[in-house]
């Protein structure tokens, strides 16, 4: 149970935004030899995972084997993609979400190509829809997760908001990751920015922006990790899969941790051990693209095909613990029972990330950690 569930969450966290090298070294792959252009590498971070039937299937439609090369954490494979990209390891990469967008984009790592099937996702995914250099493929929210057990323990309400985590009642029980190390850190961060603001006396409350609500958080305890895994399974109280038991009953994790707690458990409970704090959540989005210069572009075009297609699109969300962004894919039961949907996440405009990423980083650094 503990390796299922490990696996099924840790593929849900997109893993920390350090430099490391790809599982293949070197440059270009090329096709298998002695086998023309029938394999097309796909160049992805570790939280990829596709069942074998559908991989497969790929197969029979289209003549091509997929060739899966994992480049580590969700940031660490982006960037040796755009250090690699005059001589690409692969055809198609997958996995750079909406906070890291524009520095795939303004690096030139991919090739225009407009996706059958493109028509079926809505726009609001669609973030590069006038050039069609990346396709939507999947999405998620990171949000505050709560231990429901330590809150009924003693007979405190969860918390719901942002807002809440800087009350007394929640000091020291929030864990968080590091927003200059780690996606769920970072998309937490831009929560607070989209909900605050860049400050002034207009927030009322919030006067200060996102800064001032940060102050706050430090004050009231909020501890901060390196990455997900540590945040989750070492620190948070309500990880199933967690070996040291933490103490600490919130963690920034995803609105699809509960139902994976729950995967494969026998009998099913009636809810899920822990919570989603829905007013906390930040909606990440996941593209992927041919990359400029590919051995097989056609190959990686009927990929990109292939990763919109409603056989593609069912299996993820069990492969992968996110959720479809195709129009009309059917949840699992699992997803449908234990899940929760966040209709008005947190989201900051791509421009706006580019221009302040850094910046951002960098006072949250000096403001929480240093």
């Amino acid at each position: 149970m503990i390796t299922t569930f490990r696996r099924a969450l840790g593929v849900a966290a997109l893993g920390t935004l350090t430099v490391s090298a790809l599982t293949a070294c070197g440059g270009s792959q090329p096709s298998d030899e002695g086998e023309g252009k029938k394999t097309v590498t796909l160049v992805a971070h570790d939280s990829f995972a596709a069942s074998d039937e559908v991989l497969e299937k790929f197969t029979e439609e289209t003549g091509y084997t997929v060739k899966v090369l994992s480049g580590g954490d969700a940031g660490s494979a982006l960037n040796q993609a755009i250090l690699s990209k005059d001589n690409p390891q692969g055809d198609v990469f997958f996995g750079v979400d909406n906070t890291l967008l524009s520095r795939a984009l303004d690096s030139g790592l991919f090739t225009p190509y407009e996706a059958e099937g493109l028509e079926k996702i809505p726009a609001e995914y669609r973030l590069d829809d006038e050039k069609h250099r990346v396709t939507p493929v999947d999405t998620g929210d990171v949000c505050v997760n709560y231990d429901r057990a330590w809150f009924d323990k003693r007979g405190i309400e969860p918390p719901n908001t942002l807002d809440d985590l800087v009350e007394p009642e929640y000091k020291d029980l929030l864990v968080v990751e590091n927003a200059a190390t780690s996606s769920p850190g970072l998309g937490f961060l831009l929560a607070t920015v989209a909900e605050y603001g860049d400050g002034g006396a207009s927030q009322g409350e919030a006067a200060g922006g996102w800064e001032g609500y940060w102050k706050k958080l430090r004050a009231n305890g909020v501890e901060v990790v390196d990455g997900w895994e540590q945040a989750y399974y070492d620190r948070f109280s309500g990880s199933s899969g967690g070996e040291n038991g933490g103490d600490r009953p919130l963690v920034v994790s995803y609105a699809s941790s509960p139902p994976a707690e729950v995967l494969d458990a026998d009998p099913a409970p009636e809810q899920a051990p822990t919570g989603v704090a829905t007013g906390t959540c930040f909606r990440q989005i996941e593209f992927a693209g041919l990359l400029s210069g590919a051995d097989n572009p056609e190959g990686g075009k009927a990929l990109l095909d292939f990763l919109v297609s409603e056989t593609f699109q069912e299996d993820m969300p069990l492969q992968m613990f996110v959720n479809p962004v195709r129009e009309g894919t059917e949840l699992p039961e699992v997803f449908t029972r234990y899940g929760e949907t966040i209709p008005d996440p947190h989201t900051v405009e791509p421009e706006r990330i580019a221009e302040n990423r850094e910046a951002w980083v960098e006072t949250w650094t000096s403001l929480v950690v240093r």
